[in-house]
């Protein structure tokens, strides 16, 4: 704690006087493009990622970067996102996972959380991707843990799809949903690619060259 501490106080010496002018401007308002929903762990920090700037990312953290579907008690996940959407306006929504995670590791390995129930009937969250998961053939426990990891992207988005706000913001035509997977080792990141239902890189994703192409267009 006495290192949070520390950082807190050279923030307010340091980085806040150098985006004095930037928080003013947020001080009332925030309008940011993207909303990010990413896992909670530690090693994962969407803006540093993104190398986004205070107030252009709406970010969501939970373990496993899950999105339960929308039903009849909507939990936090399920405000944020109905927030984001209808009354911030985000024109994207990215599902990120990562390599190595421990709750996609416990879901894929079939790790017992007696211990820990709430973390046990959260994951329940992600028995769609569990079971199209465990029907593939894996080289090895990595292997296992990244097809299960990838799959819960997919199935994460899927879960998206079934949000009021989102399926009138997808018909509309008003918003973008992204697959991502990335890994911490290298930095690399994986998009899915919507046409062909797999991941590739980031750079070579046909639905990133495309919002590439339409930048540059822009004026």
């Amino acid at each position: 704690m006495q290192d949070i501490i520390a950082g807190t106080l050279k923030f307010q010496r340091e980085a806040y006087p150098e985006r004095a002018e930037l928080f003013r401007r947020l001080a009332g308002s925030q309008s940011p493009a993207t909303l990010f929903i990413a896992c909670s762990d530690s090693r994962v920090v969407p803006e540093l990622l993104t190398q986004r700037e205070p107030g252009e990312l709406f970010v969501i953290r939970n373990a496993g970067n899950i999105v339960p579907g929308y039903g009849q008690e909507p939990g936090g996940v399920s405000a944020s996102v109905e927030y984001a959407v209808a009354a911030l306006g985000v024109a994207d929504i990215v599902v990120c996972g990562h390599s190595d995670c421990g709750a996609m590791t416990a879901v894929a390995c079939g790790k017992d959380l007696t211990g820990m129930p709430a973390v046990a009937g959260w994951l329940r969250h992600a028995d769609c991707a569990k079971a199209i998961s465990d029907a593939g053939e894996h080289a090895g426990h990595d292997a296992k843990v990244n097809a299960m990891s990838r799959e819960n992207v997919i199935a994460q988005l899927a879960n998206l799809r079934t949000h009021p706000s989102v399926a009138l913001a997808l018909r509309q035509g008003r918003l973008r949903l992204h697959g991502w997977m990335y890994d911490i080792a290298s930095g690399d990141i994986q998009a899915l690619d919507p046409e062909q239902g797999r991941f590739v890189p980031l750079r070579d994703c046909p639905q990133t060259a495309a919002m590439l192409e339409d930048a540059v267009r822009q004026p």
